[in-house]
Parts: C-alpha cells; sequence; structure tokens
C-alpha cells in the first residue's frame, strides 16, 4: 500500500497535542487505514508528548463498528438510507412537530465532542438557531457553568476566563482538578506533567485539594484529602487568615477589584477552627496553607470540574478568583492571566447573548437557562410532563446523555417514548440506540481542525491549524454539511438550496480567517496551513483585566451579590451532619467520557471501572478487594468490582462517569468492558439552587454486597 506522512493536531481534549500520522491507502478501493501515530517534537503546544488517547483516535479512523451511512430504526432493526431520503425523513418529521406543537416541541442536546471541533461547533450553532427551541441542553451543566458563572459575576465575561501562569509559578493550588489525568481542562498545556513537575524542579510547590490521592496529588508536595462539597469552605478560610494576618495587599487589590471589605466580613465568620471539623481538613492545615500561598514569591489557585460537580461549585469557583484577586495574583507574572486570543468569538457571543442567563426558564421546575442553555438535568421530565412546550422530539449532536447526565436510567425511559428522536454520533450508543434516524459524521482527519474555542485557554500563545489529511470512501458527512443541509430543509424553499449550499460550504474556514485577520496577530488561515507545527505567539501577559473586564469599572467584582444566597446554604452545611458515605466521579487518561471504549487500544488495560473505598470503609462493612459490592442511591442501583485503597478519604467513594454498556449492541467491545454507570446514581433533583448545575460529587449513597438479597 502506498504511505504517506501528515503532520495533524489531536482534537480529543483541550491539550491539541501534535501527531505525525502515516497513512496508507488501498490501491483497489481506496480505503484508507492508519499505519501509525507518533508524537510531534516540533510542536509549539506538545513539544512530542501525546497520550494513549491518540492512538484511538486512529484506530477510530478505521473501526469497523462505526456508522458509515444514514440508518433508520424499524423496530429493533437499523437500515440504511441514502442521505438525500434521511435528511429529508429528519427535516419532515421535526418540521411537522414543530408546526403542530411549537418549536419547544423538539429539543437539542450538543456533547462535549463538539468543542472540540470548529466545524462541528459551528455546525451546532447552526441548527440550535434553525430549530429556534429553548429546551436547548449541553455538558456545561455537568461540568462548566459554575466556573463561566464566576467568570461573568467576577469579571462582568463569561468568557474571561484566567488561567494558571504554569510556566512562571512558583506556588500552584489545585482544587478538584486532575491535570495528570485530564491533560488540562480550561488551562492548554500540551504536556501536563512535564510542565507542573517543572513548577518542583525550580524550587516551587504544587498542592492539591482532593477527597482521592488522584495521579496528579500524589506527585505533589502536599496532599489535602477533603471532604466533597468543603471547597468553598475552605477557601473562606483561607480568606479568613489572609485578612486576618495582613497577609493581603490592599493598594493592589483596590487596583484590580472592588468590595475588599465585604468579602473580609464574610471571611470573618469562617475561622479555619470552624470549618475543619465539616470538611476534614485540620485549622492547622489551613492556616499552613493560607500563608505557604499568600507568602510565596508567585502563586495561583486553579480548579475545575470535581469542584464544578461538587454541592457548592459556584462558591468554590468565586472563591478561588477571590482568592486569587485578593493575594494580588490575578493578572500578575505567575498567577493567574487573561490569554489574547487570536481568533476571538467573544464579540459575536456577546452579540448573540447580550443578556447571558435567565432569558427563559424550564417549564417544570422553572430552573433558568444559561448562555442559552437550560440544566440537563430537567431533560427527562420536560419530555414525560405533558403541557405545552413538552418535549416530543430530540436532536442529539456528539452526544450520550443517558450516560452522562444525572439518573441516566430514567432519561434513557424518556427517550423510548419520544415521537421522533435524530442522532449525528460514530456510534449506535446508550442514548442514540434510541433514535429513529442515525447520521454519521467524518473522522477529524477528514474535516481538519481549528481550536476556535480552547485555543483562548492556552498557557501561552500558541496556535495551528490542521486541513484534512485524507477523504475515505464511506458515506459520512460532517457536523457542518450536516447541520447546514437540515437548517435548508427545515427553513428554506428548495429553489434557494443549491446557492446557499455553495455559500455555505466553506463558510466556518472563511468566518475564522476574518477573526484572525481583525485579531491581535493579524494573521490568515492559509497562513497557518502552512506551518504544521503551528506558530508560538510569547508568553501570557499581565495588566489585561481592564480589557477583558465588563464591569462598569473594569474591575473585578470580590462580592458579587448572587453567591450571597449561597452563604446561608453554607452555613447549613458546616452544621449538618454528613451522610456515611458519599460518591464522587473520577477520571482516567485512557477514557474520553463515554464515547471511545470501543476502541482497543484505548480500552485494554486493567478495570478502570472499579468502586474505590478507603480500608477502614471496606472493615466496617465486611467488604474485600475484588468483591462485587451493590452501590445504592436515592435514584437507583449499580453493581461494581471493589476496589479497597487508601487512596480515598475515609467516608468517600469513586466511580468513574462514562461506563454503563451492558445493554449497547452497537458498541460490541464496549460492550465486554460494560462496567457500571455512575449516573444510574447520581439524583436529578440534586442541583445547585442558582443555576441548576449538576451536583455529581458528594452524592449519598450506601455499599453492601452484591450478593444481598
Amino acid at each position: 500500500m502506498p504511505t504517506s506522512s501528515h503532520t495533524f493536531t489531536c482534537n480529543l481534549c483541550e491539550s491539541a497535542c501534535g501527531l505525525h500520522v502515516s497513512l496508507e491507502t488501498a490501491e483497489i478501493d481506496g480505503d484508507v487505514r492508519v499505519a501509525g501515530i507518533r508524537g510531534n517534537p516540533d510542536d509549539v503546544i506538545s513539544h512530542g508528548h501525546i497520550c494513549a488517547k491518540a492512538h484511538g483516535l486512529g484506530e477510530l479512523l478505521q473501526d469497523p463498528h462505526r456508522v458509515r451511512q444514514p440508518l433508520a430504526r424499524v423496530g429493533d432493526a437499523w437500515q440504511p438510507l441514502p442521505w438525500v431520503d434521511a435528511l429529508d425523513q429528519a427535516a419532515t418529521r421535526l418540521r411537522a412537530i414543530q408546526k403542530q406543537h411549537g418549536r419547544d416541541a423538539v429539543a437539542i442536546y450538543v456533547g462535549n465532542p463538539v468543542v472540540h471541533a470548529h466545524r462541528a461547533s459551528l455546525g451546532s450553532q447552526l441548527l440550535t438557531a434553525v430549530l429556534g427551541s429553548h429546551n436547548r441542553f449541553d455538558p456545561n451543566a455537568q461540568d462548566s457553568n459554575p466556573r463561566l458563572f464566576a467568570a461573568l459575576q467576577v469579571y462582568g465575561d463569561p468568557l474571561a476566563i484566567a488561567v494558571p501562569d504554569v510556566d512562571r509559578t512558583e506556588f500552584m493550588l489545585i482544587l478538584g482538578a486532575n491535570p495528570f489525568a485530564s491533560n488540562g481542562s480550561q488551562m492548554v498545556l500540551g504536556d501536563a506533567r512535564a510542565r507542573l513537575r517543572a513548577i518542583q524542579a525550580r524550587g516551587g510547590q504544587l498542592v492539591v485539594v482532593d477527597p482521592r490521592r488522584t495521579e496528579t496529588a500524589a506527585a505533589a508536595d502536599w496532599h489535602l484529602a477533603i471532604r466533597p462539597g468543603g471547597d468553598a469552605a475552605m477557601l473562606l478560610a483561607l480568606l479568613h487568615v489572609i485578612f486576618a494576618e495582613a497577609l493581603w495587599q490592599p493598594a493592589r487589590v483596590a487596583h484590580l477589584a472592588t468590595g475588599a471589605a465585604e468579602l473580609a466580613a464574610i471571611a470573618q465568620r469562617f475561622a479555619p477552627e470552624r470549618v475543619a471539623g465539616a470538611i476534614g481538613v485540620a485549622a492547622t492545615e489551613i492556616r499552613r496553607l493560607a500563608r505557604a500561598f499568600a507568602q510565596a514569591p508567585s502563586a495561583v489557585a486553579y480548579t475545575r470540574v470535581g469542584v464544578c460537580q461538587s454541592p457548592f461549585g459556584l462558591a468554590g469557583n468565586w472563591l478561588t478568583e477571590a482568592l486569587n484577586l485578593v493575594t494580588g495574583r490575578t493578572d500578575a507574572l505567575g498567577g493567574a492571566l487573561f490569554p489574547q486570543a487570536s481568533a476571538d468569538i467573544g464579540p459575536i457571543a456577546r452579540l448573540l447573548l447580550p443578556q447571558p442567563m435567565a432569558r427563559w426558564h424550564s417549564r417544570v421546575r422553572g430552573l433558568p437557562e444559561f448562555l442559552g442553555s437550560l440544566p440537563s438535568a430537567v431533560m427527562a421530565e420536560e419530555m414525560t410532563t405533558p403541557g405545552p412546550r413538552q418535549i416530543r422530539a430530540l436532536v442529539c449532536l456528539a452526544g450520550n446523555p443517558v450516560l452522562s447526565t444525572p439518573n441516566g436510567p430514567q432519561l434513557a425511559r424518556a427517550l423510548q417514548n419520544l415521537e421522533f428522536m435524530v442522532g449525528i454520533d460514530f456510534y449506535r450508543n446508550e442514548t442514540n440506540q434510541h433514535a429513529h434516524l442515525l447520521l454519521p459524521p467524518r473522522h477529524v482527519f477528514e474535516t481538519g481542525h481549528f481550536p476556535l474555542l480552547t485555543h483562548r485557554f492556552g498557557v501561552r500563545h500558541a496556535l495551528k491549524f490542521s486541513p484534512p489529511i485524507t477523504q475515505t470512501p464511506d458515506e459520512t458527512r460532517d457536523e457542518w454539511q450536516i447541520a447546514t443541509e437540515l437548517a435548508l430543509r427545515l427553513r428554506m424553499p428548495r429553489w434557494l438550496h443549491p446557492p446557499l449550499r455553495r455559500l455555505a460550504r466553506n463558510l466556518p474556514e472563511q468566518l475564522i480567517d476574518l477573526l484572525l485577520r481583525l485579531g491581535p496577530h493579524k494573521l490568515r488561515l492559509a497562513e497557518l496551513a502552512r506551518q504544521p507545527n503551528g506558530v508560538d505567539l510569547g508568553p501570557l501577559l499581565p495588566g489585561r483585566l481592564g480589557a477583558v473586564a465588563r464591569t462598569p469599572d473594569r474591575r473585578a467584582q470580590l462580592v458579587p451579590a448572587a453567591y450571597l444566597p449561597e452563604l446561608a446554604r453554607l452555613d447549613a452545611w458546616l452544621e449538618a451532619r454528613p451522610p456515611a458515605l458519599e460518591l464522587v466521579g473520577r477520571r482516567h487518561v485512557r477514557d474520553n467520557n463515554s464515547w471511545m471504549h470501543n476502541l482497543k487500544s484505548v480500552a485494554k488495560g486493567p478495570d478502570r471501572a472499579r468502586l474505590q473505598m478507603h480500608p477502614d470503609d471496606a472493615q466496617a462493612r465486611g467488604l474485600a478487594d475484588g468483591q462485587r459490592v451493590r452501590v445504592a442511591s436515592r435514584v437507583g442501583q449499580v453493581d461494581a468490582t471493589l476496589e479497597v485503597t487508601d487512596a480515598m478519604r475515609r467516608g468517600v467513594l469513586s466511580l468513574p462517569h462514562g461506563f454503563g454498556h451492558a445493554q449497547t449492541p452497537g458498541l460490541p467491545l464496549a460492550q465486554e468492558l460494560a462496567g457500571p454507570n455512575a449516573n444510574a446514581l447520581t439524583d436529578e433533583l440534586h442541583v445547585e439552587p442558582i443555576l441548576g448545575s449538576s451536583i455529581l460529587n458528594g452524592v449519598p449513597v450506601t455499599v453492601e454486597a452484591a450478593d444481598v438479597a
């Protein structure tokens, strides 16, 4: 077979690691297979580093179980359809349902992979706008909304995300994040292990706050095994010490922010001695951490998914920003800096979302929209509760909410009763096995990659564009094409389809090129395409707060009024008796949520879906390592293999999400792995009260031997 070598960028997470991809093309049928993938040592971001998932990206291209042509479900069987018939049927059914029941009768769920694909991202926005429904859902309600809300409240813009200046800091405090497994989230590192270990190599410190001794915590100088949900109280206790011992910088804080006196008054109520018992961290340790952070030559606090998914995710993200601001670390070298996007979507986002929240509310529980989407925890009730605006149809783009949203089994039952569902995905997964039509997208090697949404989180200004490197002879289309074709059929007369189709063909790349030309570096997409290793545009710079803040005085707000109700709730939590056992999630570097378990190169290795428990908790219940146990919550139960490990805090269990493939014939290899669905235990009613974000950590559960009747 003829072999060709290509430079490309992995799109499986925000790290955007550089790849060298070897492709073989069959001379007879033109079939393309990946002969090998290795890291690109000349890549400006990753410098040769890749993780195991990159090899899975190659395997995905040729996976025989991938859907390659449109399929229609007839009973329990799936039948192939030509694209024209599939798109016509999808548009006809969706249009008819909206005509009869209103636009809100059709919902759309947009999954996490869309964030990492520019054509899919823009296609999802087009399709969402054309459907015109208020029933829009995405994973942000599970993993990011508390942080985006903090940026909105503190800086006046949900996109004003400050990232750690990892390469220059001397002290990094990580709360509820595991970069060694995630490769960095809202923090583009390239090689997280090397970047974080470099802090220690130059004499700095790495501190991790997490109920589990994660891979990152195991390498840290200091690990505090906090109780799930305790982050906000601990941050207030840190601020208490910093204010009480005059470890803050009043003059610099006055330049950066307003509200220092109000924050000091709030923190005064949360002395370390008051919160220590409830959060499980000694008061002496809290005081030691506060002093070390405030007195380090440079320092930064960083929080991510673990805190976002906790009972006080909103307050935890707000107080992380407050800690950086009060100690003068925000907008300073070695602290939290604001990247300057080379292709800034901010102006477009502000134009489309001038009011970023509460423009409408969910029908049943009245939870607010945030950044255009409702909390995904309401999906099932909005499908099953009769009345105006009831969801009767769903378009699911690159998502698997049955495994990724709370009380997944309830959602699966609701999907079975929809009038119509369209799935746009590589596989027949746990969600779209209930679809009536399944439309297959193309592989990233066939669509190209530009990090439109995620390049603004880089710890260094660097940028790449990878044009397509192959086209396989199958019946797939990329997400932008699918969205465009559906949009035309839904809203435009037939005679306009040909010219609009031609106009839309390369519109994503044309838009990106325009944003680049208008950006600070005056780049062109064609120029980036000629530099496959990417371009290094220099380090992050301090002094940008005034440019990114959209508050009236261009300063941060240390005490946004929206958070004040959370303080009373936190007071009550500190006084309440904790459950005997609380469940948290976890992730592994080989896992990519729920959708790559059908690839051998990624799925191989020891069982990663075990329930982790501290030895004392196991002994108290007469349980042993390797035993099958039953975990139960208010909403359901699952069976899992027990892993007894002192990596867990006492009273805390850990189970990863993304598994639960036992009843999914479209994923035969994943079926063999199966594993328990952690979101069969999480509770759709257990949400924080301001945004309705899902609380997926700190879930009360019980555990017993699986053979107990």
